[in-house]
């Protein structure tokens, strides 16, 4: 065919030429960062509100109660009667530092963790003292805790630790910034040295009854039924002592009976030295 003939057909033979659609356009680099700005913005202003509205809610949310956990000595009661007056105050407002005054004068009360929850709730975590032995104070009986403080006698602490050890002769006391006398340290030292050898012996746990402080090296304990001293100084290597203990008391005490020394002492290596109860004086004119 000619070319001259090409020329002569429709237009609709020829392949029109796309138009876009202003819904189809893809945004320039322009547009994008509009419609990112737009998003930013629209967050911000929602989450603003959001702030506002729950700052305003949190201020008129009120204490609706304690809940307490950890404690096994100090009565329940006891700690909610302390922080009784601060049920319906402002949760917002609380001041948790001065809970916390109100309740740490309770002697058992070694520490507290206090939470405040968004539903009223105070959670309120009891850490108490840990009594280890009583101590024996003229006519009174007193709870020694592990960092040597004195706590009244309660009869919680009875019934959760049935057996504690007596302790006598404590005289060494220093009045803490709490308001509790505490032990000389280096008294606490000796008590849970010689209570942690105690128990790991074989039998001496079950014989031995109290432990007595004393100075220049001569603490001594005393064993059921058995009136004689045991020496086992201040000076530790409470093991060894213990263990010469058992043995003695095996070996003599078995055979001879309660009461046969005043004193043994176990303070010098492999040696034991013993005294005799002294001898009674006969008195004049009376016959014996």
């Amino acid at each position: 065919m000619p070319d001259s003939e090409s020329r002569d057909y429709p237009d609709y033979l020829t392949e029109p030429t796309p138009t876009e659609s202003p819904l189809n356009a893809v945004p320039g680099p322009a547009g994008r960062r509009f419609v990112l700005l737009f998003i930013i913005i629209a967050v911000v202003v929602a989450l603003a509100a959001l702030a506002t509205s729950a700052s305003r809610w949190k201020k008129e949310v009120v204490v609706r109660g304690f809940v307490v956990y950890g404690e096994s000595i100090i009565p329940e009661p006891e700690l909610l009667s302390r922080m009784a007056e601060y049920k319906g105050a402002n949760l917002q407002g609380l001041d948790t530092n001065e809970i916390k005054l109100r309740i740490m004068v309770l002697p058992y009360l070694r520490d507290a963790v206090i939470n405040k929850e968004l539903n009223g709730i105070v959670r309120v975590k009891v850490i108490e003292r840990e009594p280890v032995a009583l101590a024996l104070l003229g006519r009174s009986t007193m709870v020694i805790d592990r960092e040597g403080f004195l706590l009244p006698l309660r009869k919680e602490v009875g019934a959760r630790f049935p057996d504690l050890f007596l302790i006598g002769g404590v005289n060494r006391l220093t009045m803490n910034e709490n308001g509790l006398q505490q032990l000389d340290r280096r008294d606490v030292v000796l008590i849970l040295q010689f209570l942690d050898a105690l128990s790991k012996t074989d039998y001496a746990r079950l014989l031995i009854r109290e432990l007595h402080l004393a100075a220049n090296n001569l603490s001594w304990c005393i064993a059921v039924q058995e009136p004689t001293r045991f020496i086992i100084g201040n000076d530790g290597n409470f093991k060894e002592k213990l263990k010469k203990f058992e043995i003695f008391w095996q070996k003599v005490v078995s055979k001879k009976g309660f009461g046969f020394y005043d004193t043994v002492d176990l303070r010098f290596g492999e040696r034991i030295f013993t005294t005799r109860p002294p001898s009674p004086e006969i008195q004049p004119g009376i016959t014996q």
